[in-house]
């Protein structure tokens, strides 16, 4: 076991162990010094800190999800930047990604599938609401608490629904993920709440069929399928699947974002009406539509005449019954046109019933108007507005955050439209935490939805690490999410540690001497992150407040620890495996095919690498390992040959 520090962010976030990887970041563990309490920290991989685009989309992943305190979504409480690099702090969900519950159990059961998809509609719901779209609703994504409750997590491609031009992504272009694409967005169109609705049916697929209900060689070739193809009905896959929970699913995958449900919360409504055996809205759509379509199709059925046959032979019959088929064809046309004056009479009545309550009228477009603009088009096309507000912290006072029914949707003269109208940035009052020590200042910041930054200065009256003003000031409005900056006494006569983790060990001891501090001889940490010769940690640590000519030790790095790779050759699967993980290292088996019989089935024939040599601890060491082949049944056959002798 190594024994060097943790790292630690800001002289705050202890980093404790990796969690997860993704395309951008990395995710760790960590403890909160401040607030002794777990956290986890999303760190930007070096090679994305220094694109722009990232840190920006970096920045607003935090900026979004901190206006969002919501019991399914993942909290945010922090963010900031140190060697380069980009950090957000987050609640830490001690349980798994729905990503892997599927990769290690398979299908889960409907009510289950339709808990957590609820749940995360709860979640997708509260951010819609915020004027926010997620736009990369996935199981991974999706984390579970240990009671099994899911969270949303990930909204570093979310975009607010008042910015339609977004500037990190260009028109035309394509953000998320192609397994679980809206047509929409594989299409590169605007998107808003329906889309991720519609993503989260791909979520609800899999996790009652297990896989999604797309898959291609390519993200092109998938989104694709999502644009062009209809999905196979889950039924065909889990036949016992409950007709309610699918017809749930499928009205999610309809590809006009009108065809699905309105909103999150009507989806919730729905699985809710499935999980109490109630029938679903979704089931009765379904049915209705059904109908629609045989009647349709018995209407076409009456319309067509008979096929003459010519040329046939026709046998001779009797007279009597001659007059009995006379009266068939007769009988049967005045049915075919009994049929069709129904229909038509029916047709009349629809259309009077419909006339008489006025005309169609296609919704207008109504989001980003002002509240009077939107008002005065409703009324002008013969509609009755119906408005609400709610608080936006990205969408300006008085414009139209959504409608319903939305854009061009044909509705009858004198229907009511509903709009929801933005109120402006939602606020709260700023405690005044001056005088009070910086943990307890920045919980109660922390508890307002806000975020912390904090500013160290030289203070002879007020005790070291109490806050000596804060900007803005106390009882002022501020805007959920932003930054309330907290000047915080570091005592008289004391320096700032300057950070140098991660530089060469030359460099970090004149950044050291050049504050004012001296340094100890160093000692050597093995480190599979830093660079050999480069500093690992320092104590005190970077950004500490610390008497002038303190001394600084430092913990240099001589590279990734490494392990020596043990021989296992010739022994059983079980047993090497047990030596190579006792030895530090992982293993990858595989399998070789030997006759059946032979020695070294179930044994390590080779391994690479070979025992002996040094490698970095956690690297893989491959065995191949001996199956036996199928034993071979030969199966003889006796054949009798008849001999007939030769007679003389």
């Amino acid at each position: 076991m190594s024994d060097q520090p943790p790292r630690v962010l800001n002289d705050r976030y202890e980093i404790h162990r990796r969690l997860a990887r993704g395309g951008m970041a990395q995710v760790y563990l960590a403890r909160d010094r401040s607030l002794d309490r777990p956290v986890a920290v999303k760190e930007l991989v070096p090679e994305f800190a220094v694109d722009p685009s990232f840190v920006e989309r970096f920045r607003r992943e935090a900026q979004a999800a901190a206006g969002l305190s919501n019991a399914n979504i993942v909290g945010v409480f922090d963010w900031g930047e140190q060697d380069g690099t980009y950090f957000i702090v987050m609640e830490y969900v001690d349980g798994p990604s729905l990503a892997q519950v599927l990769r290690a159990d398979g299908p889960l059961h409907p009510n289950r599938a339709a808990e957590i998809a609820s749940e995360v509609a709860g979640g997708l719901g509260f951010a819609h609401s915020r004027g926010v779209v997620h736009r990369d609703v996935k199981p991974g994504n999706v984390l579970l608490t240990k009671s099994g409750q899911a969270k949303v997590t990930d909204f570093g491609i979310a975009r607010a629904l008042s910015s339609p031009d977004d500037d990190l992504t260009q028109a035309g272009s394509v953000m998320g993920t192609a397994t679980y694409f809206s047509p929409e967005q594989a299409q590169g169109l605007s998107v808003d709440p329906r889309s991720d609705l519609y993503s989260l049916g791909v979520v609800l697929y899999e996790m009652v069929t297990g896989r999604p209900p797309f898959a291609g060689d390519t993200p092109l070739a998938i989104a694709y399928k999502h644009v062009q193809d209809q999905p196979a009905a889950p039924s065909t896959l889990i036949p016992t699947l409950p007709p309610g929970l699918e017809a749930i699913i499928m009205k999610l995958l309809q590809k006009k974002p009108d065809d699905r449900y309105a909103s999150a919360e009507d989806l919730r409504m729905d699985l809710g009406r499935f999980l109490g055996g109630e029938q679903t809205v979704a089931e009765r759509d379904a049915a209705l539509a059904a109908v629609a379509l045989g009647g349709a199709a018995a209407a076409m059925a009456t319309t067509m005449q008979p096929a003459t046959t010519v040329g046939t032979a026709v046998p001779a019959v009797d007279p009597e019954e001659e007059e009995e088929e006379e009266k068939k064809p007769k009988t049967a046309l005045f049915i075919g046109i009994l049929v069709v004056l129904l229909l038509a009479l029916g047709g009349l009545l629809f259309w009077f019933v419909n006339s008489s309550s006025g005309a169609d009228v296609a919704v207008p477009s109504l989001i980003g108007l002002t509240r009077a603009e939107a008002e005065t088009q409703l009324k002008d096309a013969d509609l009755v507005p119906e408005v609400t507000t709610e608080p936006s912290a990205t969408i300006a006072v008085d414009l139209v955050i959504s409608q319903d029914p939305g854009k061009d949707v044909a509705i009858k003269s004198g229907s009511t439209v509903k709009l929801v109208v933005s109120s402006g940035i939602e606020t709260v009052e700023l405690p005044d935490v001056t005088g009070l020590a910086q943990a307890e200042a920045e919980k109660q910041i922390i508890a307002k939805g806000l975020l912390v930054k904090i500013t160290p200065q030289e203070s002879a009256d007020i005790a070291s690490g109490t806050v000596i003003s804060q900007s803005p000031a106390a009882l002022v409005p501020v805007a959920v999410g932003s930054v309330v900056e907290l000047m915080v006494s570091k005592g008289v006569g004391e320096e700032l540690v300057p950070d140098v983790v991660g530089q060469p060990l030359a460099q970090a001891q004149a950044a050291i001497q050049a504050a004012g501090f001296r340094f100890a001889n160093p000692t050597q940490a093995a480190s599979a992150t830093v660079a050999t010769g480069s500093v690992i940690s320092t104590d005190p640590g970077g950004g500490t407040s610390v008497a002038a000519n303190t001394l600084i030790k430092i913990v240099v790095s001589t590279g990734a620890e490494q392990a020596k790779v043990p021989t296992v050759v010739g022994q059983s699967e079980a047993d090497a495996t047990t030596t190579i993980k006792f030895a530090g290292l992982s293993v990858r088996v595989v399998p070789q095919t030997v006759p059946a019989g032979d020695p070294n089935s179930g044994r390590v024939i080779s391994q690479d690498p070979t025992g002996g040599q040094m490698e970095d601890k956690g690297s893989a060491v491959t065995i191949t390992v001996g199956v036996a082949a199928a034993a071979t049944t030969t199966t003889t056959t006796t054949s009798t040959v008849a001999i007939t002798p030769t007679v003389p």
